[in-house]
């Protein structure tokens, strides 16, 4: 009698319905570089339970690049946010692994993409304060069209916008923009297919007018360390030249992808490298140890016909400059002044100076 009770007990738990938990995420398509990634979600599980969610990075094989702890709040959502500064460009997924309480794993599949190269400006990113800041340009592929612009005082208050402005049949913009002080605003440039980008404008009272300046330096929400960049005008004939001042430890350099960039450098040996690799697709990327030390970089269009902005981006330098001359690796006689390439043309005559003398003492009578 007992075994029939246990056996219609067991059929009876074998029939029960097995709950299981559930997780749902949603994501962005995608993401401009630099930009938060929000991944958000709903659960059955209870309020307080810490919900894994990871960012992995798609290529020939996954990577984890970020890893976060969500907690599920009382209305049964939870919400976490990656920071996207400084990853390649490419395809992502966001992923809730599977735990021993869930049967559901949720994907979601995510393009970050970098369009900051788009954005030309004419006028120098550092002005002398007047009360307004000038901004002329062209956004590239915006011919006859129009950038929403939003300019952002260093409190981060809103100072213009978000307002549509023109662009001409040149894809060129002009206009300008009334602040209240002097300091650094943060002006964001946002077109139909999504963010472009942003440049940073600076206003100072110098009284030496307006200062020329390409650098741009990005610095990540934590502060201290983050991407720092410089743009400058390069072509075949007439190359785009930077001084890298690096950190400490491994030192990552690459540029913008418009283009098909040929990138050389010279090491701390005074060695030439030249980096050609990835086309029109992928930017050129070094990867250096640093201590401290100067690099100098050449950087111009691998077809002879093209004229272009590019920028070099960097992580774990001190700084990026760019060049108003050719630094000593690259120059030829045709590049040196006139004492240098005096001094240079020298140096045969020295050297066979040096020796004749060492034969004339070889040659010597001997006592």
């Amino acid at each position: 009698m007992k075994k029939a009770v246990l056996l219609i007990m067991g059929l009876l738990l074998l029939s029960a319905p097995v709950l299981a938990y559930q997780i749902n995420i949603e994501a962005p398509d995608s993401v401009s570089v630099g930009k938060p990634l929000i991944v958000t979600g709903t659960t059955t599980f209870g309020t307080g339970t810490p919900i894994d969610v990871v960012l992995y990075y798609q290529l020939t094989t996954t990577t984890e690049v970020q890893r976060k702890i969500a907690y599920v709040l009382s209305d049964k959502s939870f919400r976490t946010v990656f920071d996207t500064t400084g990853l390649k460009t490419g395809t992502y997924k966001v992923e809730v692994p599977s735990t021993a309480n869930s049967d559901d794993v949720t994907i979601r599949m995510v393009t970050i993409y970098d369009r900051s190269a788009d954005i030309h400006l004419d006028t120098p990113l550092t002005q002398e304060f007047s009360g307004k800041i000038y901004l002329s340009g062209d956004i590239r592929g915006l011919e006859n069209a129009g950038i929403q612009v939003e300019v952002i005082d260093p409190s981060g208050a809103v100072v213009f916008g978000p307002q549509y402005v023109h662009t001409d049949n040149n894809a060129h913009f002009a206009f300008e923009v009334t602040v209240p002080a002097p300091g650094s605003y943060e002006v964001s440039f946002t077109d139909a297919r999504g963010y472009v980008g942003s440049r940073t404008i600076t206003t100072t009272t110098s009284g030496s007018g307006v200062i020329a300046t390409p650098v741009q330096t990005v610095v990540t929400a934590g502060g201290t360390s983050g991407i720092v960049s410089a743009q400058a005008r390069s072509s075949r004939g007439s190359p785009a030249y930077f001084i890298v001042r690096a950190g400490s430890g491994p030192v990552a350099l690459y540029t913008s992808k418009t283009l098909d960039w040929v990138v050389e450098y010279s090491d701390d040996s005074g060695i030439l490298h030249m980096v050609n690799g990835q086309g029109d697709q992928n930017p050129e990327r070094v990867e250096i140890l640093g201590n401290g030390q100067t690099f100098y970089f050449k950087i111009y269009p691998y077809q002879y016909s093209v004229t272009d902005d590019v920028f070099l981006f960097g992580e774990n330098v001190g700084s990026i400059d760019v060049s108003r001359t050719i630094p000593a690796p690259f120059r030829s006689f045709g590049d040196m002044s006139a004492s240098e390439t005096q001094r240079a043309s020298l140096l045969p005559l020295l050297g066979a100076a040096a020796l004749a003398a060492v034969a004339l003492f070889r040659n010597r009578p001997r006592d």
